[in-house]
Formats: C-alpha cells, structure tokens, sequence
C-alpha cells in the first residue's frame, strides 16, 4: 500500500505529514524548506522569530515581522515547489500583524493554535492562503466551525487534532492529562465526526497531531479516519532543523522519566524536559525577567512564573540547562541525527510495510 497524498484545497502533498511549528526558532525556513522538497508541508513558526535580529531586544516587534518576511522568502526560494506553511499561536500579542505578513509574502498555509482563531477568517479575507485551526476537542472544533459559517460562510481548509502526548502547549487541563484518559485516538474519531457533519465536511482533511512517532502510527491514524499527520519531536533531529546543536542533543540524551509537564507563562499546561531551569522554577516563585517582549497577550510580567520568551530563546541558542526545551511524549526515543530525506524515507517504507 503507498500512503495517501494529503489534499488541502488546491494545494496537494504527495506525503501526509505537517512538520509540526515549533518556538522559538527550531522549526524555521530551513527545516520547512527541507521538509516540502520531500512532499511534506514544511512549517516555519512565528513565535519571536525575530530573536535573531540585532534589534530585537530593543525593538522586538518590528524584528518579528522583518525576520517572518526573511524566513518566509528563504523557505519559498529554497522550495519553490514545496508547500510553506507558518504556525501562528493565537495567544501572542501580534497576532493579526503576523497574519498580515503570511497573506502579504503568499506563505501557503496558515495553522492556529494556543487559543481559539475566531477571527482569522477576516484576516486573511481576499487571499488564497489556507486556514487551519488546531483543536483538542470534538467541542472547540464545532465552535470555531459554527463561528467561521456564520460570520464568514467559510469552512476550515483542514483541522489539526492535537492529543496530550505532544511536546509544547497542550490544549487539556492538568487534571486530564495526570488522569491520562485523554487519548488522541479517541478524539481524531470524534473531530472526523463533528467535521464530516457539517456540509462540506467531507473536502476538510482531518490531521492527527500528538505522540506519532512512526510509519506505523501514521498509517493508524489514517486508518481511523485521519487524513494525515503533523509530526514535530522526529523533526528536532534533522540536520536541517534551525536549532542549535546542543538542543538537539538534548533529545538524544533524554530519558524517558526526564519529560514531564510543566506550568506555562501562557496558561496552558506544557510537555518539557525536566533540566535545571525547569527545577528551579519549581523553587521559586517568580524569576524576574530581565526586560518584558510584551509577546503575550495574558501575560503580567509581575505574576508570571519566568519569562517564557527568554527561556525558550535561551535554549534554541545552545543553553538548554538554562532554558526551556519542548518535547512530546516520545521524545526519548530519538537516538541519532538523521537528514530530513532520510526520515521521511524511513517513516514512508515503515507505513507501507504496516
């Protein structure tokens, strides 16, 4: 059996895996670029890509917008037949100018999670770039799609399912996820159902996200309903994924009993590997921040645990002991550094095989 392409509007991938978005700076152009010259969709994330900027610390926000216009036209260049998508977490301060730029620079996609994207619709209102909000219920998918028909006449062009087993922000209370009866199976059945109700429901291709690892998880989920898969953590331990070095090692040396949940600035319960920044905001309060990115929109510098900018910069940088570093569940796995061609080669032959 080959695996299905993956149809979303007009845009075809002729491999059913997303690249999941992963802040801040590990999934930029050059792993989204690698990523769509496979058949993939490659996925740039928006969440402080500026860091890099020699203005950022003074003037963060036009520094986003400058290094997303940079990371969008390197990937499009480096890929021009490839599908680019962009990550844009509803949660931070600049969301709407965020999806300005993707609509101004013609990124194919967008994909909108950490809240609900009730507004994106009007934003992206006279292009042709896809939307595609990432749910964690049967519930918050009917909701944003009765919202979108509503005030929009529009349906989403695919719906990402995000299960407890991701690396990142989860969209579950801490409760449901230490009760582990929350399973990513369960809950792509019930999205598939939910959208497959509504007219037109059959062309909106349901993604499963969360926890698949491997060929065999694909084809599961494509069994299940599923039209594909956004996988983030495989992608970490890629050659081309911009992170530093250090960071990916950090995937390589982890053990399984070193990933845990932690509690995030944004308000949402995350999954991170439990080094010595996470153990020391486990003693403490509040560590004050240096200066405030006023990147988040529920954010009081005053209140929040550690500045979350900073720690996920800190990391992407090299100094992961000192910073925050996202995982999923199977992240302990990874056990070497391979090419983006050699992953997706490995993950296509294992989903034939199963």
């Amino acid at each position: 059996m080959r695996l299905p392409s993956l149809i979303i509007g007009d845009l075809k991938a002729n491999i059913p895996i997303i690249q999941g978005g992963m802040g801040v700076g590990i999934s930029g152009y050059n792993l989204a670029q690698a990523v769509a010259n496979e058949g993939g969709i490659g996925v740039i994330s928006t969440v402080q890509i500026g860091y890099k900027e020699l203005d950022f610390e003074t003037n963060s926000k036009e520094a986003n917008i400058r290094a997303l216009t940079k990371q969008i036209r390197k990937a499009r260049e480096l890929s021009p037949k490839g599908i680019i998508g962009v990550n844009i977490m509803v949660a931070i301060e600049q969301y709407d100018a965020m999806v300005k730029t993707c609509v101004e620079e013609k990124a194919d996609i967008i994909i909108s999670g950490a809240g609900l994207p009730l507004n994106l619709p009007k934003l992206v209102q006279g292009s042709s770039i896809k939307i595609v909000p990432i749910v964690s219920s049967g519930k918050a998918a009917s909701i944003i799609i009765r919202n979108w028909l509503k005030k929009y006449s529009r349906m989403p062009d695919a719906v990402v399912v995000e299960g407890p087993e991701a690396g990142g922000h989860l969209g579950f209370h801490l409760k449901q996820l230490q009760e582990g009866k929350e399973l990513l199976e369960d809950i792509v059945v019930e999205v598939v159902k939910v959208v497959r109700g509504f007219e037109n429901g059959d062309n909106v291709p349901v993604i499963a996200a969360g926890g698949i690892y491997t060929g065999c998880d694909i084809v599961k989920f494509l069994k299940l309903g599923a039209n594909g898969v956004q996988m983030g953590t495989r992608f970490v331990a890629t050659e081309e994924c911009d992170a530093h070095i250090n960071f990916k090692n950090a995937y390589i040396d982890v053990k399984k009993e070193d990933i845990s949940i932690i509690k995030s600035p944004v308000g949402l319960p995350g999954r991170a590997i439990r080094n010595k920044f996470i153990k020391q905001t486990e003693t403490t309060d509040i560590i004050t921040p240096d200066k405030c990115y006023n990147c988040l929109k529920k954010c009081n510098p005053s209140k929040t645990p550690y500045c979350i900018s900073k720690a996920l910069i800190n990391s992407v940088k090299g100094n992961v002991e000192d910073g925050l570093v996202f995982i999923g569940s199977n992240g302990y796995r990874v056990n070497k550094i391979v090419k983006v061609k050699e992953l997706i080669k490995e993950l296509v032959e294992e989903a034939e095989k199963c």
